[in-house]
């Protein structure tokens, strides 16, 4: 929880420096968070593919790949 207080209050903070608008950097601040949370997810799932494909691997992480239960 403090990271995501850190990050809406640093986006904050970026976005009024270059507006100089609280309305604009509040919005920034609100918005910013929802969309890297969906980029993010995108590029994990993209991330993943890739490691599956590359590996031959399907259906399990690579991660685990090769520890003894």
């Amino acid at each position: 929880m403090s990271y995501g207080v850190m990050h809406f209050c640093v986006a904050v903070i970026v976005a009024f420096a270059v507006t100089r608008s609280w309305v604009a950097a509040l919005g920034v601040g609100l918005v910013e968070p929802v969309i890297q949370t969906v980029a993010y997810t995108l590029h994990e799932r993209a991330w993943a593919r890739r490691g599956r494909s590359a590996s031959g691997v399907t259906g399990q992480s690579h991660f685990g790949a090769g520890l003894a239960a």
